[in-house]
């Protein structure tokens, strides 16, 4: 299999970080790839973007950095993504990945008007994800970890609508054949959304949200994971 391009649009937290890695070690992990196999494109540094029928797929991680900011890096990579899906290129959009697709696509990105969603999420899918060749072998509902308060607005024109949440109706999408976004982290395990749980407490607490709550309730899950490799699975079986 060719290699696997990581479009990496920020980091995860310092300390998390130097514990346990960041989004391209938890995604290679998930995907049960070897590390060698990965190319990291650091485009929130203004690092080129390449040819992407050059990879096996795409995969573009979460970040702190806001979609609707419109970026210079952002809007460039937005503009790529559009192309890479035109290109029939596989792509998995998670978090910021998945905003920045839609956008990309044309859709619309901004504040979710539902507020923050933190911690171990349930995502409900729909019934055009029973035929969806990433979501199929699923159960209907899925125990997922997220963290994000900016949220697709709107789809782009003719994506399929796959997962919602009581937090975010755009869970997950897809496009064409090859290409898909995630609103949630399939490469978290409860550990990583509690250090993110921890690390926004005075935030959460200021929003009226109980941090302490969600911390407890925070659950390891196989479903994120299963995501991951049925998207390796498909960039093998091409």
């Amino acid at each position: 299999m060719r290699p696997l391009l990581i479009v990496k649009s920020g980091r995860t937290l310092p300390e998390l970080a130097r514990r346990r890695g960041d989004y391209e070690d938890w995604i290679a992990a998930g995907m049960g790839l070897d590390p060698a196999r990965l190319r990291i494109a650091h485009v929130y540094e203004n690092a080129p973007l390449p040819e992407p029928d050059a990879f096996a797929g795409v995969v573009v991680t979460g970040s702190s950095a806001m979609v609707s900011h419109r970026e210079p890096w952002s809007e460039r990579t937005a503009d790529w993504l559009a192309g890479a899906v035109r290109a029939g290129t596989p792509v998995l959009g998670i978090c910021y990945g998945h905003q920045l697709l839609a956008h990309g696509l044309g859709g619309r990105v901004g504040q979710n008007p539902r507020g923050r969603e933190i911690g171990t999420v349930e995502v409900r899918l729909s019934r055009a994800a029973r035929g969806d060749p990433l979501f199929e072998q699923l159960p209907e509902r899925l125990r997922v970890q997220a963290t994000h308060v900016e949220a697709v607005l709107e789809l782009p024109a003719g994506a399929r609508l796959l997962g919602s949440s009581d937090a975010d109706p755009h869970q997950a999408f897809a496009v064409g054949e090859r290409a898909w976004g995630v609103q949630f982290h399939p490469e978290f395990d409860a550990d990583v959304v509690r250090a993110y749980l921890t690390a926004r407490r005075e935030l959460l607490l200021a929003e009226g949200l109980d941090p302490e709550a969600l911390w407890r309730a925070a659950s390891d899950s196989p479903h994120g994971t299963a995501i991951l490799r049925r998207f390796a699975r498909l960039l093998r079986d091409g």
